[in-house]
């Protein structure tokens, strides 16, 4: 299937690991010229490497720290510079700290809130205008199926990622009208840097071991098995998409059918 984003400019923020580098992969095998953003210099030009290496082009690279309004605006200004104007915004950020109410201080949701929120609000507002130019566009936010069932544990991400989702709706219904679509893409435990992390959490509280509370996350699922980020990125790549060109507005939930919500 040819998706029709050849050429596109793609910007990709988290991309270094993860589901943001098999988004920032996935759109350059497609022939879109990518930039990649994330805080380590080190982890962006290995990610640079292994997508060169399978593309034969080199993606773009400058750090960004999406918690910063300032590394914000300098990342968007030299990946205009380098590649032009945004195409594609795939927003993507790291997940922050695990813990209930009462583990929370006002430091923690100062912090989520500048990261996942507000980075995600900031990001889109680099793009927009150009986007509203050229009439053509799409923006992508990486949320998660806490957004359609809270997930034991998870405080700021299941509050912060819902408020994502409420931004990328209204969003929706203001850019309709420029040809911009905008969706948030939900994936359900999938197989991350992240997940390793959210297990040894688990493990340190509870006992027993990485390997088993990993399975038992898998085993949860209909599809009996933890999702792979290419299985995200799959549906990113498709949004972005011409045949994505009337979807909008939506939320799609990548989770081997782990959310027994309806809707």
């Amino acid at each position: 299937m040819d998706l029709g984003i050849k050429d596109r400019v793609a910007w990709v923020s988290g991309a270094s690991a993860g589901i943001g580098f098999a988004v920032a992969r996935e759109l350059a095998l497609e022939g879109a010229k990518v930039a990649l953003g994330s805080r380590s210099p080190e982890k962006l030009e290995a990610a640079a490497d292994k997508i060169e290496a399978e593309t034969g082009r080199r993606p773009f690279l400058h750090t960004l720290d999406l918690a910063s309004s300032v590394s914000r605006r300098a990342w968007a200004a030299a990946c205009r510079e380098a590649l032009g104007d945004a195409e594609i915004l795939f927003v993507n950020s790291g997940g922050p700290p695990s813990g209930d109410h009462d583990s929370l201080g006002d430091e923690d949701w100062r912090a989520a809130a500048d990261l996942i929120l507000h980075g995600a609000v900031g990001l889109a507002g680099e793009a927009i205008p150009a986007m509203k130019r050229a009439s053509w566009g799409r923006i992508l936010f990486l949320t998660s199926v806490s957004v359609r069932e809270p997930v034991e544990g998870l405080m700021l991400s299941n509050a912060l990622r819902a408020g994502v989702t409420g931004f990328a709706r209204s969003l929706a219904n203001e850019l309709g009208a420029y040809g911009i679509t905008v969706n948030s893409v939900a994936p359900g435990y999938t197989r991350t840097e992240r997940l390793q992390e959210l297990a040894a959490t688990v493990v340190a509280e509870r006992g027993g071991s990485r390997e088993r509370v990993l399975e038992a996350w898998g085993e949860a699922t209909p599809l009996g098995r933890l999702g792979e980020p290419s299985e995200i990125a799959a549906a990113v790549a498709f949004l972005a998409g011409r045949r994505a060109s009337y979807i909008t507005g939506q939320v799609f939930t990548v989770d081997g059918g782990r959310a027994r919500s309806l809707m």
